[in-house]
């Protein structure tokens, strides 16, 4: 079960943490440290891909890059980087193409609040993209659910907190 192999594997870490949301938490979840080790990443994009619908798949940098490249390798689908600022080279928030009109399932890493997903469909769909749906690894159980769906976002968990948190 991914849940156990999250936990055995150190996806949890505990302390005092500042997350992306700005709140402090006292435990973490690592997920881009345990996809470093290629059998957990092929164990989570197999818990992802029975939840995929859509022909293109999308994640915001940093922690979905490595999720989106192994499931794109996995199931043939191509992807789509989402970047959280126009940085560097051609300033795009987007780096892919061919996806306009087309539906598109954008996976995370950790949904806590939900708020960088909305970002990121937000960008997605000003660039005439459809997406109706975001699969995460772990729903931290924060609020991002409600805040998704308020955005016409399903949220697909394939772990939640509840079930991991000791």
């Amino acid at each position: 079960m991914l849940a156990d192999t999250l936990v055995k594997n150190g996806a949890i870490k505990f302390g005092e943490f500042k997350l992306t949301s700005g709140a402090i938490s006292s435990y973490y979840v690592d997920i881009k440290e345990v996809s470093t080790h290629p059998q957990i990443l092929k164990e989570i994009v197999e818990n992802i891909k029975p939840h995929l619908t859509a022909d293109i798949i999308a994640g915001v940098e940093l922690g979905a890059v490595p999720l989106v490249v192994a499931t794109s390798i996995l199931t043939d689908k191509p992807y789509i980087i989402i970047r959280k600022e126009r940085s560097h080279g051609t300033g795009s928030l987007i780096i892919g193409n061919n996806f306009e009109g087309k539906e598109i399932d954008l996976i995370e890493d950790v949904v806590t609040t939900g708020g960088s997903v909305v970002k990121a469909v937000e960008i997605l769909r000003e660039n005439k993209a459809i997406v109706k749906r975001a699969i995460c690894i772990v729903d931290r159980e924060e609020g991002g659910r409600k805040n998704l769906l308020d955005h016409n976002i399903e949220l697909i968990p394939l772990v939640k907190i509840s079930q991991i948190k000791r």
